[in-house]
């Protein structure tokens, strides 16, 4: 585990030299009533938006302890268990993040896997006024506190190169809990463990379970980032060529199994009933997922992990997720899912555009619910087997009930982002919405007239994207700046299990 930077180097005053305050007006504080934005029904319970609350960032160029520039980080974020405090109309904590392979525009790089611990406070901020984008950052502080690296079994590093060969399994893997089914690795000649880290979750013991695309897995590793343990999901998922055999490589279109680079993008868990869950960000190739009009049927899955150091994580839920959209009926994908009651999650889906992208411009970026409550269950069936896809062409088999999705909370609702000095589109400047947002995390209002009250925390992935970046010790310029922005939502979630992050 590396140690903290200094406090000269670790504290990031989002608003370098933000002199203005944001007057905060929250409900406790002074008696005002948050404000709706908007509000959903599904399955008889109300879901409200009270609106954006906070906005911070973390500049591109950070340097985190390694040298390495501290990007990636919206691809996985969680509140660190036990850390989530409030006092005074103020909430702190401690995210748990985790980037994704490290600065890969040009190919996938040697980046191993690590976690970041980020320090925060919100001051949530509810008047109807304009910030300006400088005061806005007053509303989100944010502190680098540490890295721990990701370690393959016995302590080999783990890798973010595009795995172009596999390991077989360990001895005994039918029977323990703890053996490695096949797994990803760089090469035969460097047989290192490769992750594309998307989702993550803190654990009590500060132990921390993974979802990658590569596999796509899910992986559980300890506070010291060792590998612990490997979740292989079924065969349906699993990335096979024509011939049959497993090929985790994300730079070929295989036959059957997850699409590359769209693997297991959402992971989030039912504390109370110790349930994991985890869904791809689309399609599977077999379900329609080579087309970008016919990729929306996704698969979610739930495995219990009651005992997973005794007993093999055991699937025991599998269901069908239609996404949404777009007015030329593209799949806008799912980046981030989040547990909220049994049967019921938050989805992030949204389009590729906005800062950081060649078109700067979103249409669809947004925070949406969805219940399997009616939903088929197709865990151990048929369509657990490639042969069997649920939506051939994407055609759902008729025999499928999808779940049930709801839109819910617009990232681009223009006057919620003048509040805090941002805007979606030109012009493409540091005030434009990020293009990839990728990650939730929830914690309590702790208000008692509220309290089904949440916030949803929200984080971008920046992709690394730095003009003064840093890969492996390498300086890189990349033409553009592209910082981590962080936004908060207040929200009304009803029948959200109380399980403090």
């Amino acid at each position: 585990m590396l140690t903290a930077l200094t406090t000269t180097t670790c504290l990031l005053a989002l608003a370098s030299c933000a002199s203005a305050s944001p007057s905060s007006s929250n409900g406790s504080g002074n008696g005002n009533t948050p404000r709706i934005v908007n509000s959903v029904t599904l399955n008889g319970h109300t879901f409200v938006n009270k609106g954006l609350v906070g906005f911070g960032f973390i500049p591109s160029n950070f340097r985190e302890s390694t040298g390495d520039t501290l990007g990636g980080i919206g691809s996985a974020i969680d509140i660190k268990y036990g850390t989530f405090k409030a006092s005074k109309g103020k909430f702190t904590g401690t995210f748990l993040v985790s980037p994704d392979r490290g600065y890969n525009v040009d190919s996938t790089v040697d980046y191993q896997a690590r976690t970041h611990q980020i320090d925060f406070t919100l001051n949530p901020y509810y008047d109807a006024a304009n910030l300006t984008f400088a005061a806005a950052q007053n509303t989100l502080s944010l502190k680098y506190i540490k890295t721990t690296l990701g370690w393959d079994r016995n302590s080999v590093k783990t890798s973010g190169l595009s795995p172009v060969a596999v390991r077989p399994p360990m001895w005994g893997y039918q029977i323990i809990a703890l053996a490695d089914p096949q797994m990803p690795i760089a090469s035969n000649a460097e047989p290192h463990l490769t992750i594309d880290a998307e989702g993550i979750v803190s654990m009590p013991d500060g132990s921390y379970w993974l979802s990658d695309e590569y596999g796509p897995y899910i992986y559980r590793f300890s506070a010291e980032g060792h590998l612990i343990q490997t979740i292989q999901p079924p065969n349906a998922f699993l990335p096979r060529d024509a011939q049959g055999n497993l090929n985790f490589t994300s730079d070929v279109t295989l036959a059957t199994g997850r699409v590359g680079n769209q693997g297991f993008e959402n992971l989030s868990l039912d504390r109370k009933n110790k349930v994991l869950y985890a869904m791809l960000q689309s399609a599977t190739l077999q379900d329609g997922g080579d087309g970008s009009t016919t990729s929306r049927y996704t698969r979610l899955v739930a495995y219990d992990v009651s005992f997973p150091v005794i007993f093999r994580p055991k699937l025991i839920g599998e269901w069908v997720v239609p996404l949404p959209l777009s007015s030329k009926n593209k799949t806008q994908a799912s980046s981030e899912m989040h547990f909220i009651s049994p049967g019921v999650f938050l989805t992030l889906a949204r389009d590729g555009n906005g800062h950081g992208n060649s078109n700067d411009q979103s249409k669809y970026k947004q925070a949406d619910l969805f219940t399997t409550i009616d939903a088929t269950d197709i865990h151990n069936t048929k369509f657990d087997d490639p042969a069997h896809p649920v939506s051939p062409g994407g055609v759902l088999d008729p025999s499928i009930k999808p779940a049930t999705y709801v839109p819910f909370i617009n990232y681009l609702n223009g006057t919620e982002l003048a509040r805090f000095g941002l805007h979606n589109g030109d012009p493409d400047d540091q005030t434009n919405l990020n293009a990839k947002w990728e990650s939730f995390a929830l914690g309590s209002v702790n208000e008692k007239e509220y309290p089904d009250d949440y916030f949803l925390f929200t984080a971008s992935d920046n992709d690394f994207i730095s003009t003064d970046g840093v890969s492996l010790g390498v300086p890189f310029d990349a033409g553009i700046d592209v910082d981590n922005q962080f936004m908060v939502f207040r929200v009304t979630l009803p029948g959200v299990n109380k399980q403090a992050p």
